[in-house]
């Protein structure tokens, strides 16, 4: 135990914090010494690729297919009224492409969800792994 050197006779109160903080000054340098040492530096030789694309190939990945289905259910393929199982033949053979386009879901507002869903599994079910939702802003924004 310290003492103090005051003439108090009871032991010191106070922790001795100078050691404490000689040994994390001698641990911090040895982390800055040895931090770069730890790090894993295996060079690994990644495939090239060729990168660029043809203009067909570009303007297919650019356009979308749309489906829009109003408040009554009607659908329509890129604004051209279709039926349901014309809709499931269709997303079945673009379901099969490569590189697959992808799908843009428009609704009404007013339009039951339950149909949206219907549409959406039909897509699903066909295959079609990108579909989105078309909106538009709200007017405050």
């Amino acid at each position: 135990m310290a003492f103090s050197s005051d003439n108090s006779s009871g032991p010191m109160n106070d922790i001795n914090v100078t050691p404490l903080v000689d040994v994390m000054l001698v641990l911090l340098i040895i982390f800055i010494i040895t931090a770069p040492l730890m790090a894993h530096k295996v060079k690994v030789e990644l495939p090239e690729a060729n990168l660029v694309r043809s203009h067909d190939e570009e303007n297919e990945r650019l356009m979308p297919i749309t489906i829009a289905v109003t408040e009554d259910g009607s659908l329509f393929w890129n604004d051209e009224p279709i039926t349901r199982e014309v809709m499931e033949s269709r997303l079945s053979s673009v379901a099969q492409q490569t590189p697959q386009p992808p799908l843009n879901l428009r609704a009404d507002r007013t339009t039951r969800t339950g149909i949206i869903q219907d549409v959406i599994k039909v897509a699903q079910g066909q295959g079609m792994l990108d579909i989105g939702f078309v909106a538009t802003k709200e007017k405050g924004q």
